[in-house]
């Protein structure tokens, strides 16, 4: 009961600051704190933030790029690495204000379908206010839980995530509904955040953290295990980047041992990985 009581307090935690985040504007997202302003301090000092900006990868020479769908909020290029055909219909999970589904859907095209798949209103929202503006009849969003995704089986040829299943307490379960709803021979290409070495306990117990996508992350090993036992095949990470947190983020949380031990043995990276059903 307890697990269960922790996973919807982190899963309010994250609905709570996505809501936020739909409200700000995409530099306001970049630099600030696990993107969304004031919302990480120091221990005792409610009125310091510190800012900075080290996940996302660089949208705009992407074709179907929209400024106003971007947030500044992945961790990667999931769509650069998706193989999406003409035609294919895409699913995007944790779709936030569309970024991701435009550039899916100008590889599909007209005659293919997007669907981008958010359990935070505000976002949905926005991404369907983008969406009437630029005119698809082809992209929709739906409201609605990673861990329970409100689509039937076997409707995607594709799948994309970027920077989201990080986020999502039982990412067994994430996993196993994007198995559920993949075609037969169908694959996905998700971004994420991992960890190599052990996260100090400082930072995993930081919730602030936990949606910035830090503390959500888990081992890449483990992460890659979970991949394999949901039923796919022909994984790859097909891109690996590490993500450099400034000195002055980690020492809001970690003592100057603390720092030191995590500076020689610890490491924090954004992976795509692809796989097949």
């Amino acid at each position: 009961m307890a697990n269960k009581s922790k996973m919807k307090e982190l899963k309010t935690i994250v609905r709570e600051k996505y809501g936020q985040i739909a409200k700000q504007s995409k530099l306001q997202n970049q630099t600030s704190c696990c993107g969304v302003g004031a919302s990480c301090y120091e221990p005792g000092d409610t009125e310091k933030m510190i800012e900075f900006s080290v996940f996302a990868d660089d949208y705009s020479n992407l074709k179907g790029y929209n400024e106003a769908a971007d947030l500044g909020l992945g961790c990667g290029l999931p769509t650069e690495f998706a193989k999406i055909q003409k035609g294919q219909t895409v699913v995007d999970l944790g779709s936030g204000a569309g970024n991701d589904c435009f550039v899916a859907r100008a590889e599909t095209g007209e005659t293919g379908q997007v669907i981008g798949l958010d359990f935070t209103p505000e976002m949905i929202d926005k991404a369907r206010t983008n969406a009437k503006k630029l005119g698809f009849s082809n992209v929709r969003f739906i409201y609605g839980d990673i861990e329970a995704i409100p689509l039937e089986d076997n409707v995607a040829d594709v799948v994309v995530s970027n920077c989201v299943m990080n986020l999502v307490p039982s990412k067994e379960k994430a996993y196993a509904e994007t198995y559920r709803i993949l075609k037969p021979g169908g694959h996905f290409s998700i971004s994420d955040i991992v960890i190599e070495g052990e996260l100090p306990e400082e930072l995993k117990k930081a919730a602030e953290m936990y949606a910035g996508c830090v503390s959500g992350a888990i081992q890449k090993d483990d992460y890659l295990s979970i991949i394999t036992k949901s039923g796919f095949k022909n994984m790859e990470v097909q891109k690996k980047k590490p993500i450099v947190l400034p000195t002055e983020i980690l020492e809001t949380y970690l003592d100057t041992d603390g720092l030191a031990a995590f500076n020689k043995a610890q490491g924090i990276y954004s992976i795509t990985v692809y796989a097949e059903k």
